[in-house]
């Protein structure tokens, strides 16, 4: 088998780090490895399959040689994704830089991997939300034809990075100790005003838009829409922040054109590549954030009709947004974009 050049961009990071796990453990082809970052952290030193990496600052000129660059998300993608691809890279990012450009696929390989066919040196990653959304609905659009969906998540707190791991650990202790808490992370850390989430909820994930909407809910809406090929698709979404630590999840309602019944869809679901279905309400058996993070696959259950509406289904959907919200699903495109001879 053929190896890869590849370079990780923002290597120290969650997401980079966990580039370089599921490297590992999935046996990736790569034949050099460059880890980039930022200035600040150039000349930190990463032990990785036996071998001691140094950390570089990223430039144009980092890319010479790579075949594939893997972009952990953040401004370094619009900065330097175009240099890379200048230098003959493929671009797989993680940043919402490119994910609504006509030219630039957005993609989930196992929903819509044809359109890795069209790229033109980017690659997007959807926003870690949809991947997980879309990796349920897809099985049953097939089937029933998605006409509506209603969506609200429940997203941890590394969506926000370890920043928001670290306050939601010191205001918990805080907490408890009776002692005055700190908020200087969430909603948002470019935000002036921040809210507890220990012991809380936050309506809020991203900036609100003027139609009421944050950006992360407009993403969800928009995302989904390019990775079904469904541009009309009637969905609506809210977004919230939870303390948990780790893993998002979503309660989604789905109207369809034509009905399913419960246990078909489980069916659907559980022979979709990559959606484990959990789904045993007399042993109250169904996926939880504790249990699905560290895992590769999309957990589904609650699946019950929604008796308000013609074709309506519930379901309750959880993933660990970080491996198949992030960096597996960016590894996954690459493997399959050497599956399918684009490399």
């Amino acid at each position: 088998m053929k190896k890869y050049n590849v370079a990780i961009v923002g290597a120290t990071g969650a997401v980079g780090q966990e580039f370089l796990e599921l490297i590992q453990e999935r046996k990736f082809p790569f034949a050099e490895l460059k880890l980039l970052a930022s200035k600040r952290s150039a000349g930190r030193k990463i032990d990785f399959m036996g071998k001691t990496y140094t950390v570089e600052e990223t430039t144009d000129d980092s890319f010479a040689g790579v075949e594939i660059a893997l972009f952990a998300g953040g401004s370094a993608s619009t900065v330097f994704a175009p240099a890379a691809v200048r230098h003959g890279a493929v671009v797989i990012d993680n940043s919402s830089a490119f994910r609504m450009d006509p030219q630039v696929p957005l993609v989930v390989p196992e929903v819509n991997p044809e359109a890795l066919r069209e790229h033109k040196g980017i690659i997007a990653n959807p926003n870690c939300s949809t991947i997980i959304m879309v990796m349920a609905l897809k099985p049953l659009h097939d089937r029933g034809i998605i006409k509506r969906v209603v969506v609200s998540t429940y997203q941890a707190v590394s969506g926000a990075g370890k920043e928001g791991i670290e306050e939601l650990e010191q205001q918990t202790a805080a907490t408890v100790r009776k002692e005055a808490v700190e908020a200087k992370i969430l909603p948002s850390a470019s935000l002036d005003k921040h809210y507890q989430i220990a012991f809380n909820l936050i309506p809020q994930i991203d900036v609100f838009l003027e139609s009421g909407y944050t950006k992360e809910e407009m993403k969800m809406v928009n995302e989904t829409r390019k990775i079904l090929n469904e541009k009309n698709l009637a969905i609506t979404a809210t977004t919230i922040r939870v303390p948990v630590y780790r893993s998002h999840s979503e309660s989604v309602n789905i109207e369809f054109e034509k009905a399913i019944e419960v246990e078909e869809a489980k069916k659907l679901l559980a022979e979709f590549p990559g959606v484990v279905v959990q789904d045993d309400p007399a042993e109250m058996e169904y996926p939880m954030p504790l249990f699905t993070s560290g895992r590769d696959e999309v957990f589904v259950g609650r699946i019950r009709k929604d008796d308000s509406i013609a074709n309506g289904l519930n379901l309750w959907v959880v993933g660990d947004q970080i491996r198949k919200g992030a960096a597996l699903n960016a590894l996954q495109i690459a493997e399959s974009m050497i599956e399918q001879k684009l490399l």
